[in-house]
């Protein structure tokens, strides 16, 4: 199976720029994602920035345009905006406390998986004592619960990426609940967990996807792009030269190149003086809303 890794950069209503490029790149990007049986996401696909509600009507047809048959329709059609609430947050991250108005923190984000190099991106992390978010696909948690639950007890944050990476903006209200919903379940019965935060495939939002749940929607404020550049030293070199305090770092946990950059990255930002936190961590448990950094939280 091949999930478009296809990132975004987050852009505010007031900087939607180059809205014909990224609609052309979005179309060419999209028509080369397959989607199939539940496995590991390996190939990659291009970069616009998340298309505005008009825009994204005009997107190619290739993307699909209704929740793929192997969501079964006994997934509840509808996600109460309460539901997630007073979900207590997993004991094992939720107990480090980090005061991130008073160190540089940096909230490393990994996205698509699990899959085969997840296991070795959690040694590395393990290495040098850092908490990252991961945003799981839910197809990918089914085939690999056992990673899962690693990530979940090694301390890490696990969120909802949907469960078989569509473009949310193409799909109907019930169709994105019926993603989060699935997704859901697969966290759930692999870890115990139930995500409190989404982040929409390639970074796709609009007033419809938006209003079908009560959790943040977490975008980024550095790409490194590792979608595009499968060489460890130009995926480092960007996370490195790009991280400031409050920084939301997009990597993709599918791509070899992007593990093998990770131990350049954490010590060199180390040695800078950055602390490796969750996104819940960052906000001190409360994210906004809209999320695109730490240290200019989008609240659109």
């Amino acid at each position: 199976m091949n999930i478009g890794a296809r990132s975004r950069r987050p852009v505010r209503a007031a900087a939607n720029r180059g809205t014909a490029r990224m609609i052309a790149t979005a179309v060419l990007a999209m028509a080369v994602c397959g989607f199939g049986p539940a496995g590991p996401a390996r190939a990659a696909s291009g970069t616009p920035v998340a298309l505005s509600s008009a825009a994204s009507s005009s997107v190619s047809s290739s993307v699909p345009s209704s929740v793929p048959s192997s969501v079964p329709s006994s997934v509840p059609s509808s996600v109460p905006s309460s539901a997630f609430a007073d979900r207590p947050l997993s004991a094992a991250w939720s107990g480090r406390k980090v005061d991130c108005h008073r160190v540089k923190c940096v909230a490393l984000t990994f996205d698509d998986g699990p899959g085969r190099y997840t296991r070795t991106l959690l040694r590395h992390l393990q290495a040098h004592r850092a908490h990252a978010t991961f945003f799981v696909v839910g197809q990918n948690v089914a085939a690999y619960p056992g990673i899962a639950r690693e990530i979940a007890g090694a301390g890490h944050e696990i969120a909802s990426h949907t469960y078989s990476h569509p473009d949310l903006t193409k799909l109907s209200a019930a169709g994105v609940r019926l993603q989060l919903a699935r997704t859901d379940q697969a966290i759930k019965a692999a870890t115990g967990i139930v995500p409190r935060l989404v982040r929409p495939p390639y970074g796709a939002l609009n007033a419809t996807v938006r209003a079908q749940t009560a959790r943040p929607m977490v975008l980024w404020s550095v790409d490194t792009e590792d979608w595009r550049y499968r060489s460890s030293a130009k995926v480092a070199r960007r996370a490195i030269k790009s991280a400031h305090a409050g920084s939301i770092i997009l990597f993709h946990d599918i791509h070899p190149t992007t593990v093998r950059a990770l131990p350049k990255v954490l010590k060199s930002l180390s040695a800078r003086g950055y602390v490796f936190v969750t996104v819940s961590q960052m906000f001190g448990g409360h994210p906004p809303r809209l999320v695109f950094s730490g240290a200019h939280p989008g609240t659109l």
